[in-house]
């Protein structure tokens, strides 16, 4: 039984072909509501779309301290073996095949998004 009739989530950049960069997390939701045939949606202004950024490889992803995850104690004693390593990254990227549309203040773009996002970007 589905519980979910749409996902809507922001972004933080969109590259040319619709890939999003958002919140880490975000391409597992994703995931999960295409696996279940609920429509996906990200919800940005167009000043977050980047048409110089060709696809999601190109959006630079803010790599954190890899402390955050790996100075994690319990009970007063850290619990990562020592000399362990991680990465840290603030964001994820969801490929535009997992999404139904891109939602701007100028309406709903649909696939192809590399046509139609420059449309909407440039008036075209």
């Amino acid at each position: 039984m589905k519980k979910a009739n749409k996902v809507f989530f922001g972004g933080d950049r969109v590259a040319r072909n619709g890939d999003v960069a958002n919140k880490i997390g975000t391409y597992m939701l994703a995931l999960a509501a295409s696996d279940n045939q609920v429509p996906v949606y990200c919800v940005v202004p167009t000043s977050t779309i980047d048409l110089s950024l060709p696809d999601g490889i190109s959006i630079p992803i803010e790599e954190r301290s890899q402390d955050e995850v790996l100075d994690i104690q319990f009970q007063g004693q850290k619990v990562t073996p020592k000399g362990s390593t991680a990465r840290n990254p603030a964001f994820d990227v969801t490929p535009n095949h997992l999404l139904t549309g891109i939602i701007t203040e100028k309406g709903i773009i649909n696939p192809p998004f590399s046509k139609n996002l420059s449309k909407a970007v440039e008036g075209i």
